[in-house]
């Protein structure tokens, strides 16, 4: 907040606005965020809303529990009134299930402690600058520890649980172990897939290390509500010659190698300065790489010994996350349509090292069909293998390794790409050689496409003339 946005809050209502919220506990941290929260005591909504209309656009949110929103030169401000939070009588609770009443001349104590966690329980007032910390919140923040502030409250919302692991997450705070037990007999059932998906998202690209939100999931008891076929993961275990990762526990678990395979990627994503919705797509397909294992995972006796494998888990994991991104409603993100290409991912993110062992005599061909088999992503599916293959140990990657190098080198040199597997031959230049239109043009653009990508054309110059070949003689 700068100096005129404070005044403007100053000047309308002196000593009776506050910041609060997350936005004071990055400031105490020394990590200040751009969004602000205001609380806004002693006056009414339409006090507030007659103040405020002169000086931006403002948006009343619910009157009746005291949100509005104003927007002044493109910044918008949350602000409240001080609440509270009643929960309504249900079965099984939602993140709204609450009767929520503003009160303009509620003790600012009492609404800060119907907030979430201690750190996030504190006022700033903006007149003089005090700090207002009823419940220690300071204390918590330099302890850098996630602690309750209500504990008989915090059952009431469900998505506190998903905030607690998302906020040691990103702040890289621990979790008070009396939330862990607070938490178990919580039902998270009601929470939206649209909330879920929400922290889900923050905790893959806020976070420094996504796979301590992931783990807090786990020890929170929302892995095993909320995500079961990743808490599958947890129960599978993996071959640990060549999986010698290992939880803290010694054991040799697909969860264990799932974790760090998501870090690795998280770094690969800054370094290669990744968007965020690549980034995002990454790390899900990251998430989700092997989730399939469970399904495929048997002893065999190999090479002298009795050896765990996964045969066919790739293709088993894509399908499996594709129910899980259909459950969870994640589609597209950004006009990124991440449904489409975090399945494609998993599904062909082993095929990369089988192109690696067979580098002495691939063709441009096998380069050719799997580039179409994502898309174009070239770079998120080798990222994505690399991290897979890093996911074995903790030590940060710094770089691609030298197979990964090796790919996308090839890629470059056989000039492969986005671009060049787009299709050369259209329905429009069947068309003009007499095809009509119908499910056989389909059939037929399908087997050209097929042989541009096993390399037969590689100029549209060239594709016609073969097409006009095989029209000639009758086909399809």
């Amino acid at each position: 907040m700068d100096f005129r946005e404070k005044k403007l809050f100053i000047d309308l209502f002196g000593r009776d606005v506050y910041a609060v919220g997350g936005y004071v506990r990055d400031q105490i941290r020394g990590d200040p965020s751009e969004d602000v929260d205001i609380l806004i005591t002693h006056h009414t909504v339409d006090e507030i809303i007659e103040k405020l209309e002169s000086h931006g656009k403002v948006d009343v949110v619910g009157k009746s529990f005291g949100v509005i929103k104003l927007t002044v030169e493109g910044k918008t401000y949350d602000i409240a009134l001080p609440r509270k939070d009643r929960p309504k009588r249900v079965k099984i609770r939602k993140h709204k299930d609450f009767i929520i009443s503003a009160d303009p001349n509620m003790p600012l104590e009492k609404d800060l402690e119907r907030r979430d966690f201690r750190c996030n329980s504190i006022a700033v007032r903006l007149a003089d600058g005090k700090i207002f910390d009823p419940f220690k919140g300071q204390n918590d923040i330099a302890d850098k520890v996630i602690k309750l502030t209500n504990p008989q409250a915090f059952p009431d919302d469900p998505l506190r649980v998903l905030r607690a692991a998302r906020f040691a997450s990103v702040l890289d705070f621990s979790v008070d172990p009396k939330i862990y037990e607070v938490a178990k007999d919580i039902d998270l059932s009601g929470i939206s897939e649209e909330r879920t998906k929400e922290e889900l998202f923050k905790i893959m690209l806020l976070s420094p290390q996504p796979s301590s939100g992931f783990d807090e999931l786990f020890k929170l008891g929302a892995l095993y509500q909320l995500f079961p076929e990743l808490y599958r993961l947890t129960l599978c275990i993996q071959d640990s010659v060549f999986h010698p990762e290992k939880d803290i526990f010694g054991h040799h678990t697909v969860w264990a190698h799932t974790l760090i395979t998501i870090d690795q990627a998280k770094r690969m994503a800054g370094q290669f300065h990744l968007d965020k919705q690549k980034s995002l797509t990454l790390l899900l397909a990251a998430l989700f790489h092997d989730v399939g294992k469970p399904d495929t995972t048997q002893w065999k006796f190999k090479r002298g010994r009795m050896v765990i494998t996964s045969n066919g888990h790739d293709i088993a994991s894509a399908k499996i996350a594709k129910r899980i991104l259909g459950r969870m409603k994640i589609f597209s993100w950004n006009n990124y349509n991440l449904r489409r290409m975090i399945p494609s991912l998993i599904k062909c993110h082993h095929r990369t090292s089988e192109l690696w062992q067979n580098r002495d005599v691939v063709t441009k061909k096998a380069f050719n069909r799997l580039a179409a088999d994502v898309d174009g992503e070239i770079e998120l599916l080798v990222y994505l293998d690399a991290a897979d293959r890093a996911g074995r140990k903790k030590k940060a990657v710094q770089n691609l390794d030298r197979e990964g190098r090796w790919l996308l080198n090839k890629f470059e040199e056989l000039n492969v790409s986005k671009e060049t597997i787009q299709p050369l031959i259209m329905g429009r230049d069947l068309i003009k050689m007499g095809v009509s239109p119908g499910p056989l043009m389909g059939k037929f653009l399908k087997k050209l496409y097929h042989m541009q990508l096993d390399n037969e054309f590689e100029t549209k110059e060239k594709g016609l003339i073969l097409a006009k070949k095989m029209a000639k003689k009758g086909y399809p």
